[in-house]
């Protein structure tokens, strides 16, 4: 009895151990899939938005979707929505191997950093637009 369920429990065992590898060689070559929530968002979502959100705006979430129109050195670029213009910073770790030309609708995540005589947005996260 003793060596039938050991027999089961290793039958069991091998078979998802090769199932997992048999899944690992499948989605080697393939892209990763982004995962969390795509719907919509409340809140900050336009340039403009921002721009108007008052002085007690600083370090809240903004999801904008848009083109950026240029590099100003740097992590530092232009932003556009077709509401307004705002400049973005984007660390070099947060493209995710995305290429971007003004041409390419992108969506950024990040959060607002408001400034004594600036605002602009800190991003987080840079995907293509769906």
């Amino acid at each position: 009895m003793k060596k039938s369920i050991l027999l089961v429990t290793l039958l069991a065992a091998m078979t998802s151990t090769a199932a997992f590898a048999n899944n690992q060689v499948v989605n080697q070559g393939a892209q990763p899939q982004q995962q969390g929530f795509s719907g919509p968002t409340h809140g900050i979502n336009t340039v403009k938005g921002v721009v108007d959100a008052g002085v007690f705006s600083d370090e809240k979430p903004v999801t904008l979707t848009g083109y950026i129109t240029s590099s100003l050195g740097g992590e530092q670029y232009t932003f556009t929505d077709g509401s307004g213009t705002i400049t973005v910073e984007i660390d070099h770790d947060k493209w995710f191997g995305l290429q971007a030309t003004p041409n390419t609708k992108i969506t950024i995540q990040g959060e607002i950093d408001k400034e004594l005589n600036h605002t602009q947005i800190d991003v987080d996260h840079v995907r293509l637009a769906q």
